[in-house]
């Protein structure tokens, strides 16, 4: 069974398999991933081990980025009918911001080394650009209605 046969139950924190039974949360890894292990004395017994699992020791994990939620959500509005619109001048605005920030501002790629040093350079790049916006706004006198 792949992680989508499974079902997440958000109120317990948990996962069902497809044969009922419950996985619970086991614990957080490095990467922010939670687990959530099927108990081995009652998987061993199971009809459908052969799809669940391969493992030696009769136990399917499932894992769950531990910001799944707020990434479901995102993807949900994204699909909302207001915000289709919206979404499509995404490529008009900010995929342009970056590529200009890429083609005309040595984004591309960097020759400082370290996050902090990374950081200055990427903010004074954006507030270059922020303050030559706001020099073409001002400078486009009054629109004749």
């Amino acid at each position: 069974f792949r992680k989508h046969d499974y079902v997440y139950d958000e109120h317990f924190d948990c996962y069902l398999c497809p044969s009922g039974e419950i996985l619970k949360y086991s614990t957080t890894n490095k990467e922010g991933y939670r687990e959530y292990k099927s108990p081995k004395h009652t998987c061993a017994t199971c009809s459908f081990l052969s799809q669940c699992t391969e493992s030696k020791d009769h136990q399917k994990v499932v894992t769950r980025h531990i910001w799944q939620n707020y990434m479901e959500e995102a993807d949900h509005l994204r699909h909302h009918k207001d915000v289709k619109p919206i979404y499509a001048k995404r490529k008009e605005t900010i995929e342009r911001v970056f590529a200009d920030a890429k083609e005309k501002h040595g984004m591309r790629w960097t020759t400082l080394r370290g996050l902090k040093k990374l950081s200055m350079q990427v903010m004074l790049t954006f507030a270059a650009m922020n303050l030559k916006k706001i020099a073409n706004w001002t400078w486009q006198g009054p629109r004749m209605a």
